[in-house]
């Protein structure tokens, strides 16, 4: 069976500057690869035979890159966008998108089970799912908690909070296209609130392998010493 991705690749990556004031983001290397390779790898090992890119800012330098997607043995074309349109706006300028699909953001270093995640929507026949993840978060200072007196009743000492956050990875069943205006600016927040306010609740599915997004500087330079060190675990026989 066919397994089509769409790979948002149209960002400017402006929370990565000074580094993609030459490259877009998707092109930044981690190690022999830009990220977007890496991606690309391993969705083409997970079984995915057709990919589109969807493309705006620097669109000439991916589409160079990638060209058709002939050496890696699929099929890779591209949507242009003439204007930002978010994240879920560019499904509304591709056509021919299957009952079910993979959309995901091109700066993501992962070792997420695209094919199980992909196997898992399909069989549940779920409208959106949603892979996540746990973030933590270390507040700086200790925080004190009084009460309507004005006096001290907990301290806590840097706490920590949890969030469940999206991966920028999902699987989407064809059902959702309706919901997203066409050619207009459309984000996964708004998707997710219309869906909810007609009772068609997305899926969640919560992952607990390796996650992160290279959007800022430091994420970036984890990164790429991450790959280093764990290179065959995220390329595995892509």
């Amino acid at each position: 069976m066919s397994k089509r991705a769409v790979i948002l690749a149209g960002g400017k990556g402006t929370r990565l500057r000074p580094y993609t004031v030459v490259l877009p983001k998707p092109l930044m290397p981690l190690g022999d690869y830009p990220i977007l390779e890496v991606i690309l790898r391993q969705l083409v090992h997970a079984g995915f035979d057709h990919i589109t890119m969807t493309v705006n800012h620097q669109a000439d330098l991916i589409k160079t890159f990638f060209g058709t997607g002939e050496k890696w043995g699929i099929k890779i074309d591209y949507s242009l966008e003439d204007k930002p349109l978010s994240t879920m706006g560019p499904l509304s300028l591709i056509n021919d998108l299957p009952e079910n699909f993979l959309v995901m953001n091109g700066d993501i270093l992962t070792d997420l089970d695209f094919a199980a995640f992909y196997n898992d929507h399909a069989a549940n026949k779920n409208i959106f799912t949603i892979s996540s993840y746990i973030r933590e978060h270390v507040n700086l200072y200790g925080v004190l908690e009084s009460d309507e007196n004005q006096k001290l009743v907990d301290f806590k000492e840097k706490p920590v909070t949890r969030f469940e956050v999206s991966m920028g990875i999902y699987m989407l069943n064809k059902a959702v296209l309706e919901y997203i205006p066409h050619n207009e600016p459309y984000g996964f927040d708004h998707l997710m609130l219309d869906l909810i306010k007609v009772n068609k609740n997305a899926t969640v599915r919560p992952f607990e392998g390796y996650w992160l997004d290279i959007g800022r500087p430091d994420d970036y330079m984890i990164a790429i010493d991450e790959f280093e060190k764990n290179k065959a675990t995220f390329l595995k026989n892509g």
